[in-house]
């Protein structure tokens, strides 16, 4: 029996149902002002998410730990010293801008120098060098012993009344072991046990010990106390390794260098030059390592394809979202980098980013404080071994720098 389809039957229904339902006037919208307003609340309410979104994001390092806060040194005897604070001028200037502050407070027509043009602790020694390092004990003693050779035949000993006394002499390693689970502090406190009480050990080779001119018979015997071994109880980064580094230097200049020996420490001098040649009045200055003129040299051009690209692709990204110095500088990302000591205020207290992007956060914030920049050439090898998964790593440095840059657009980030 067949059954009626009565699915489209809306004669019964009567006028204004089924296909007879179409309007019969004209439909009025809304006021150009009210569709303007309504596009400008959701606009606004776009704008509050991202701001929360950004501030739920927004990288903020941990405060450093009490047994972060020492160092452990080889003494005169050649046993391991006890646990040492650590001097940080860091807080030093943190107490005297609070101070500042409070006077401002109580009496708003006192002349007050607020920071962070309150100044920085005099320096105690030349040059001070911040190696982060995470499980380098294969790497770490030929970069040692090729550093320790330039510093004491450059630098010589803070006590050391023969050589000329214009400025402080002297100089440290601060190697902050980024939570290590190798032996990576031990090998540097028996490379220093080593090289303060031996006379003639054969020296480590280090990745420069085959060129000419780098002393590679000599050994070196170095002061006491001049190395200092932090460690770190978690894995913080690169970033944030050099940073807490940083905090605690002595000295009139400061490098951080990598634990893999790749940039040749002999050009360190040429870094200083290139300093002291842009400081302003205050003495502040960034002396920044650059392997630009590698690119088209076998070091470059034997890297994969995919490294390359990838490197080619994140300069490009920089010079679009960096301000305008930070984008002319070519290499950004070589980790031989040095800072005079009257910059540090400018740059350490604000520092945010503990990633392989920590770099452009540096030199965005010495350019924001009108600090000058200049690129130094340095000699540059690959060495195997590197910590850095390319396809990875290289994601993590793209979407930092986004968040990096809105974050200080965004003023979630910002100098008190």
């Amino acid at each position: 029996m067949s059954r009626e389809n009565r699915a489209f039957d809306t004669e019964r229904l009567g006028a204004g149902y089924g296909f007879a339902s179409y309007p019969t006037q004209a439909v009025e919208l809304p006021p150009t002002w009210a569709l303007l307003a309504g596009l400008g609340f959701l606009l606004l309410a776009l704008g509050f998410w991202a701001y929360v979104a950004l501030n739920l994001l927004a990288p903020t390092p941990r405060p450093p730990r009490r047994s972060e806060k020492q160092y452990i040194t080889i003494l005169p005897n050649g046993a391991r010293s006890d646990p040492k604070a650590l001097p940080c001028w860091l807080d030093r200037w943190a107490a005297d801008k609070e101070s500042a502050k409070k006077e401002v407070g109580k009496d708003r027509s006192a002349k007050v120098v607020a920071p962070p043009q309150t100044p920085i602790e005099p320096a105690e020694l030349f040059m001070s060098v911040v190696v982060p390092a995470y499980n380098e004990e294969e790497r770490l003693e030929g970069m040692l012993e090729e550093a320790v050779e330039y510093l004491e035949r450059e630098y010589g000993n803070a006590n050391d009344e023969k050589k000329d006394q214009s400025g402080p002499r002297g100089w440290e390693i601060l190697l902050v072991s980024d939570g290590s689970a190798d032996k990576t502090a031990d090998k540097a406190l028996e490379f220093a046990k080593e090289h303060q009480l031996g006379q003639h050990a054969a020296p480590k080779p280090g990745p420069w010990s085959d060129k000419a001119g780098a002393h590679s018979t000599h050994f070196t015997h170095i002061p006491c106390d001049s190395i200092r071994v932090i460690t770190l109880e978690e894995n913080r980064g690169k970033g944030g390794a050099v940073t807490h580094g940083m905090r605690h230097v002595r000295g009139q200049y400061v490098v951080f260098a990598d634990a893999d020996g790749a940039s040749r420490f002999g050009d360190l001098g040429k870094l200083v030059e290139g300093c002291k040649g842009i400081e302003d009045e205050h003495g502040r200055g960034v002396a920044i390592g650059s392997r630009a003129h590698l690119v088209g040299s076998e070091a470059v051009v034997q890297r994969s394809a995919l490294r390359n690209f990838l490197m080619h692709s994140f300069h490009i990204l920089l010079r679009v979202m960096t301000p305008p110095a930070t984008a002319q500088i070519k290499d950004t990302q070589c980790g031989f980098k040095l800072f005079s000591r009257p910059a540090l205020p400018h740059i350490i207290p604000y520092m945010h980013s503990e990633g392989w992007i920590f770099d452009v956060e540096m030199l965005m914030l010495a350019e924001s404080a009108n600090i000058a920049m200049v690129e130094v050439a340095i000699g540059w090898k690959e060495v195997m071994g590197s910590k850095l998964n390319v396809v990875w790593d290289s994601m993590g440095m793209a979407w930092g720098l986004a968040l990096l840059r809105a974050c200080w657009i965004a003023g979630i980030y910002k100098r008190e």
